[in-house]
């Protein structure tokens, strides 16, 4: 690896350090050659996702960047020379690990889903159905599993469709942890379709953000997609197995932080407006003390790819 490269890595370590919150704590049990991939590919994602959101400039703006930003990569990629030390991580990574490109563009097009919501209820960007959303959390998640897996190593195809529906999992419950802030920015993340069987208005999730009571219809929307993230976990169950023996610690941790965040969801009764709610420092740490002993195991034995 040349200096450039090494350096490149560390830049990219440092942005995940600082911001991955949960992924970071199952990076840390990967192998470092596969860590730094992930570090680079969360990276490349966070900066798109920056360009998307922010709100120092307008939509069209954040369009025109996220495109230019994206041009400059893909010259990267035909060869032309960068400077751009997430690009240069990402490239070396990209090809040390074959990850299609194609994969890399969708990352994109998923941050760039919330510059062109599918629907409107007033001032609300929504999804209309549950098929539309899940396109939207394959884009903005499913695909992170898709790359991630092949960092991780496996050889089971099944592995594929089971990240997609681990990624499902992860988004939904971010959306129900993020229902206050989004619908504080203009966005609403729960099918209207939902909205509709329950007898809730889309404007009642923005007067919920302003800190009146949930209703028990409103609950009940909340729990629908609950239920539904609890069923793709256990597709996150059956990939576990089909994972590299020295990466299938590193998805464990992560698994278990998210389910452990939706369980606690579910046990405030959904109340996800009074307070953020999130998994605590100590018991991240002891989730990736777990993981780090079955890390020391793995080494022991020969990996499986």
């Amino acid at each position: 690896m040349t200096p450039e490269v090494a350096a490149a890595y560390a830049r990219c370590r440092k942005i995940a350090r600082e911001q991955a919150k949960n992924f970071y704590y199952a990076f840390v049990a990967l192998p470092p050659q596969k860590r730094d991939a992930i570090c680079a590919v969360y990276a490349f994602m966070r900066h798109a996702d920056d360009l998307s959101d922010d709100e120092s400039l307008t939509v069209s703006e954040r369009r025109t960047a996220l495109s230019s930003w994206l041009d400059r990569w893909h010259q990267a990629l035909a060869g032309s020379a960068t400077d751009d030390p997430v690009f240069v991580a990402l490239l070396d990574a990209q090809r040390r690990f074959a990850i299609a490109p194609e994969l890399l563009d969708q990352l994109v097009e998923g941050t760039a889903t919330d510059l062109n919501p599918s629907g409107n209820a007033g001032h609300l960007a929504t999804f209309a159905t549950f098929t539309d959303l899940y396109r939207y959390c394959y884009l903005v998640a499913s695909v992170v599993g898709l790359v991630c897996i092949r960092i991780f190593g496996y050889r089971d195809l099944r592995a594929e469709k089971l990240a997609e529906e681990t990624g499902i999992a992860f988004q939904l419950t971010n959306i129900l942890r993020d229902v206050r802030e989004d619908a504080g920015r203009g966005r609403l993340y729960l099918p209207l379709e939902d909205l509709e069987l329950c007898g809730v208005h889309p404007q009642q999730i923005t007067s919920l953000a302003s800190g009146e009571q949930l209703t028990p219809a409103e609950r009940k929307v909340l729990a629908l997609q609950a239920e539904r993230a609890d069923k793709f976990y256990q597709a996150a169950q059956q990939l576990l197995p089909l994972i590299s023996d020295d990466s299938r610690p590193a998805l464990w941790v992560l698994v278990t932080i998210y389910h452990r965040l939706l369980e606690r969801i579910q046990r405030r009764n959904f109340d996800v407006f009074s307070q953020r709610i999130s998994v605590p420092a100590y018991e991240k740490l002891a989730i990736l003390s777990r993981g780090t002993v079955k890390t020391l195991l793995s080494r022991l034995r020969p990996a499986t790819t």
